[in-house]
């Protein structure tokens, strides 16, 4: 079954993953070409091997290049790192995590955002989530 928690990635291979993410497809050339303080391009081809691997990532060939696509959903994988975003910085509590958004947003949230996190908020409650 493919692995598809992007929790036990490196920083790197997270910056990889972002860049596929919002690209949809690069070919390793790209991807160094993307990445900040990139490394050698044998270093970024080792990577996306790694990647490979561990079935987060696949390639196509075309022509003589190979062309590196994310395997992993996009919502999948954001849900995922939300998760492990919350377990380790907010000690699992989904309330504390939406507190700091809504802190750090203060002042930037319109009256739309606002209604409509009210809204799910009243929908979780009523679904019981």
């Amino acid at each position: 079954m493919l692995k598809t928690t992007m929790t036990h990635l490196s920083r790197r291979e997270r910056q990889i993953m972002d860049l596929l993410f919002q690209r949809g497809r690069a070919t390793a050339a790209e991807v160094q070409r993307g990445l900040p303080d990139p490394p050698s391009y044998s270093a970024v081809r080792a990577m996306l091997r790694i990647l490979e691997e561990k079935g987060h990532v696949r390639h196509e060939q075309e022509g003589p290049r190979y062309v590196y696509v994310a395997r992993v959903d996009r919502d999948k994988a954001r849900h995922s790192a939300l998760r492990h975003l919350v377990q380790t910085f907010f000690d699992g509590s989904a309330e504390q995590a939406v507190a700091a958004l809504i802190d750090d947003g203060a002042g930037r949230l319109t009256d739309e955002e606002l209604a409509r996190m009210g809204r799910m908020i009243a929908k979780a409650r009523k679904e019981g989530a």
